[in-house]
């Protein structure tokens, strides 16, 4: 049989399912042969407030739940020599290190090695002077005096290296989650910087995986239509990649969820700008020529991926204060509720005027008109019809504090102060960030790994 290597994906997200990993390792084990895990933890926004957490706390700033994510797994993937590697580093790469090690140490697995990937954090430096937004935020402008993250998209290279170092946990910073898989492809088959067919091949397979359940069944379901069986224990996926590129996406038997063409059609072209060049640190991967074919349950073989050069540029994330969010929510059931909700609505809005609370305001009818309104603070309506209860929802997005936390106040008041029935308030208010994307000359860049022990 062709050198096979097994990538098993434990966490599509931050916020993922802390027992997810459980089967997949148990299933990478039982295989015997070269395996690896990736824990994708990361996402846009949350490497923002990792990095405001980051600057309250020294050694915060990563993956909050990497720890009961690690604790179950870490001493089966250690005895199979299973690579785990993650983004979990967020905004602090070295402090998750460290607690990786305490763990280890916890749980008596001496002189672990972790290695850690930096290189990504471009704040202060000249890696932001003078740089043309990426095209979809055109007219972004930098403002360097009001960065609170600002993050470059590494690739594949660092994490492989890495391994080839020795390293048993890779915790990287902002890569891209593709690289989370490509990274151990390329140390454990040797494939050149600029083979760029196998790195395509790699880079999709990478992106089949980097959402976990996504493609085996869970984002995937929509009843009646698009039936899925066992949702509450659904396996996450697993590739069989070989020495050529040539993979094929599976899960652990006996877990729920599938695998067929479906499921990976719509996971290979989620977030896909141009699906002839589809831009990766490490690679411009065409998915054109790509073909599916279902080799038997919950199993499907991918193949025809075409690489092109990497770019020339990297893609940054670069973070801003973005103001304040002040949101309410009140409930109004039983006969008339549609239109007593309307009245409170249009009675916090009245409220907003009369106060001089400055900000871009926004009602929602839960179940109405919510997902599909727009942020004019009217509401259009999509239904006519009378629900036996609604939910309101105004929101206030304002530069200061003060104003946010008034407009809550608005929506406490209606217990008394509004139309009939109103109950079940919730208020929070929230510091928003504001992100924004900026693409980076790749020489300004210099990753960094580095075992720690």
């Amino acid at each position: 049989m062709a050198d096979m290597l097994r990538i098993g994906c434990g966490s599509g997200f931050s916020g993922d399912r802390l027992d997810a990993p459980g089967p997949v390792v148990a299933a990478l084990a039982a295989s015997g042969g070269p395996a690896a895990l990736m824990l994708e933890v990361l996402g846009e926004r949350t490497l923002a407030l990792a990095q405001g957490e980051r600057l309250k706390n020294p050694e915060a700033g990563y993956e909050p739940m990497l720890e009961p994510l690690l604790r179950p797994i870490l001493a089966t993937c250690r005895a199979h020599r299973i690579p785990i590697v993650t983004n979990g580093g967020a905004a602090n790469p070295r402090a998750a290190a460290r607690a990786v090690l305490r763990l280890a140490k916890e749980l008596g697995l001496e002189d672990l090695r972790v290695a850690v990937v930096e290189g990504d954090d471009v704040r202060g430096t000249d890696a932001l002077d003078d740089l043309s937004p990426w095209e979809g935020e055109p007219g972004a402008v930098m403002e360097k005096n009001r960065v609170i993250a600002a993050n470059v998209y590494l690739g594949a290279q660092p994490i492989a290296q890495a391994l080839r170092d020795g390293a048993e946990v890779v915790i990287t910073g902002r890569c891209s989650d593709p690289a989370l898989a490509l990274g151990p492809m390329i140390a454990h088959f040797g494939w050149s910087e600029d083979d760029w067919d196998r790195l395509a091949a790699g880079t999709a397979c990478g992106h089949l995986l980097e959402c976990g359940s996504q493609v085996t069944g869970g984002y995937f379901a929509d009843p009646g239509v698009k039936d899925v069986e066992g949702l509450d224990e659904t396996g996450f996926p697993i590739a069989e990649i070989t020495e050529d590129g040539g993979f094929v996406i599976t899960k652990p038997e006996g877990t729920g969820g599938l695998v067929d063409l479906r499921t990976v059609k719509e996971q290979l072209l989620y977030e896909i700008h141009d699906p002839a060049a589809y831009l990766t640190p490490d690679v411009v991967l065409d998915l054109t020529g790509v073909e599916l074919e279902q080799e038997g349950k919950d199993r499907v073989r991918v193949r025809g991926c075409r690489g092109k050069p990497r770019p020339d540029r990297l893609k940054a994330t670069v973070s801003f204060p973005g103001g304040w969010l002040g949101e309410g929510e009140i409930s109004y059931a039983g006969p008339n509720a549609r239109a007593r909700a309307e009245l409170a609505g249009r009675t916090l809005l009245d409220r907003a005027r009369r106060l001089g609370l400055e900000g871009r305001a926004r009602l929602d009818l839960i179940g109405v008109a919510s997902v599909h309104e727009g942020d004019s603070g009217t509401l259009r309506g999509h239904r006519r019809d009378e629900p036996d209860e609604i939910r309101l929802r105004f929101s206030l997005a304002t530069e200061d504090r003060i104003p946010a936390e008034r407009a809550t106040r608005e929506v406490l008041a209606l217990y008394c102060c509004g139309p009939a029935g109103g109950g079940g308030v919730r208020m929070r208010v929230v510091d928003r960030v504001r992100t924004l994307s900026f693409l980076v000359p790749r020489e300004r860049v210099h990753p960094v790994v580095e075992i720690l022990s």
